[in-house]
């Protein structure tokens, strides 16, 4: 309930993510080239019944990370944890710097903050009761999921690979395993349909994050394990991860010790998003809060530091994670560059209004269209910009399937950093002025150029393909 409040109170601060602007335009489809149907269209809906407005579209957010809390003081229970372990677990995790930046933001990540630890107490429960039903409600469950994103995918494979190796494996062998296994085939089957159909788009997104961020992902994933969910609380996850290799009791939890390593390897392989491992390195954490507690409840020395570390935890991420800081102050902190988000929440309205002054100062002659170099200036554009402005274009993941400007169009005003390649299909493409968002706060679009290209030399059919691009 705390963390509830908390991201209420801060969910009309500062202004929307460049995700979240890219949502509220997508028309309701079975899918995308870059991600299954929910979250777009629940932020569209949200923008249309409740309100055009940052605290409207990041309700579904608060809803998924606050549902997330008691499933993790769950799992701290099922490891056999009593009631200051799961407070514990609860009040660590839920003020955890990521579960803090997933719930403020509404992201495709944001409803992972509830499936990937129900997945996991689930199929503990699964393993550890020995009873089919908890295997019908992963199916269920991985199913449903699969319309927000296919990532629950890696999950599965840890688990599985987990039991394979550090067992129960005759658990793999259930009956209600491969019930469950339907199940989810079933309730899946229209998204993966979109995918055979549509050249399993998503499999071609995955490369091109690979091919974007795999450098940087596969070296900073591992200082991120450790600030993730935050620094001070990296010992009681290390403990559940020796819990799970020496406790006795937890002798068929032990596949989560497998599990995790796993995951990591899948995450390194990928390259996908360092962000990855989160879902199941809060389980661990959930777990390493059961020998806590008991550490706790014998030494008060232990008590005062457990507690010290989450109240001084829970500042920090509260800071660097919610728009804590007055905007005009924001500028002048590290903030932005720890943590992007933050930074992609500021500037918009600054950005639009540069673009449309480019666009007053344009001679009335001639057909113009204004070209974005990613989603979230076509975003902001569509929720800020007047209604006189020329259509906008993208080349940037779905936005590319809208089509390029009619052949009439023979002046485009390019915002940001596709104009090199724009210009070689241009006899000139002067640069009018930087985007500024007056805050001097360091985001992606902070100091962009915008151009205006005159005298195209090439057909829109032939200008179109060369723009496209996935990230």
């Amino acid at each position: 309930m705390a963390m509830a409040m908390a991201l209420a109170l801060f969910a009309s601060q500062y202004g929307f993510d460049r995700d979240e602007l890219y949502f509220r335009m997508l028309p309701p489809a079975w899918g995308y080239v870059d991600q299954p149907p929910l979250t777009p269209l629940l932020t569209r809906l949200l923008s249309i019944s409740v309100a055009d407005e940052p605290w409207a579209t990041r309700i579904p957010a608060i809803v998924f990370a606050t549902a997330s809390v008691p499933v993790i003081a769950l799992i701290a229970r099922e490891a056999g944890g009593g009631r200051v372990a799961q407070g514990l677990a609860a009040w660590g995790y839920a003020f955890g710097s990521m579960t803090l930046s997933m719930g403020h933001v509404f992201l495709t990540s944001s409803l992972d903050l509830l499936v990937w630890p129900a997945v996991s107490l689930l199929v503990m429960r699964a393993v550890c009761r020995e009873e089919a039903r908890w295997w019908i409600w992963v199916g269920v469950l991985v199913g449903l999921s699969t319309y927000n994103k296919f990532l629950v995918a890696m999950l599965l494979v840890s688990l599985g690979a987990g039991i394979a190796v550090l067992g129960p494996r005759r658990a793999l062998g259930s009956r209600g395993l491969w019930l469950g296994v339907a199940i989810a085939l079933v309730l899946a089957a229209p998204n993966i349909l979109y995918q055979v159909l549509n050249g399993w788009p998503q499999l071609k997104m995955g490369a091109a994050l690979s091919v974007r961020n795999a450098a940087t992902v596969r070296i900073i994933m591992w200082p991120m394990l450790l600030l993730m969910l935050g620094p001070l609380l990296v010992p009681i996850w290390l403990a559940g991860l020796y819990g799970l290799a020496r406790r006795p009791g937890w002798r068929r939890l032990r596949f989560l010790l497998a599990a995790f390593p796993v995951l990591l390897g899948l995450v390194w392989l990928s390259g996908g998003q360092f962000y990855y491992p989160y879902g199941l390195l809060v389980v661990i954490y959930a777990l390493g809060c059961v020998p806590t507690a008991e550490l706790a409840a014998r030494h008060l020395a232990w008590r005062v530091l457990t507690v010290a570390a989450v109240v001084t935890n829970s500042a920090a991420a509260a800071i660097i994670s919610l728009p804590v800081i007055p905007v005009q102050a924001l500028g002048s902190t590290v903030i932005p560059k720890i943590n992007p988000l933050v930074g992609d929440q500021v500037g918009w309205p600054a950005y639009v209004g540069e673009i449309e002054q480019v666009v007053a100062n344009l001679p009335e002659a001639g057909s113009t269209a204004i070209l974005t170099s990613n989603y979230g200036e076509a975003g902001a554009l569509s929720r800020f910009g007047q209604a006189l402005l020329p259509s906008v274009y993208s080349g940037h993941n779905e936005l590319f399937r809208f089509g390029p400007p009619t052949e009439t169009v023979d002046r485009v005003v390019v915002v940001g950093g596709m104009l090199p390649r724009v210009a070689p299909f241009f006899s000139d493409c002067p640069i009018k002025l930087r985007l500024d968002d007056q805050l001097n706060v360091a985001n992606e679009e902070q100091a962009l150029p915008v151009a205006v290209c005159e005298g195209r030399k090439q057909s829109w059919a032939i200008i179109w393909p060369a723009l496209q691009h996935l990230d």
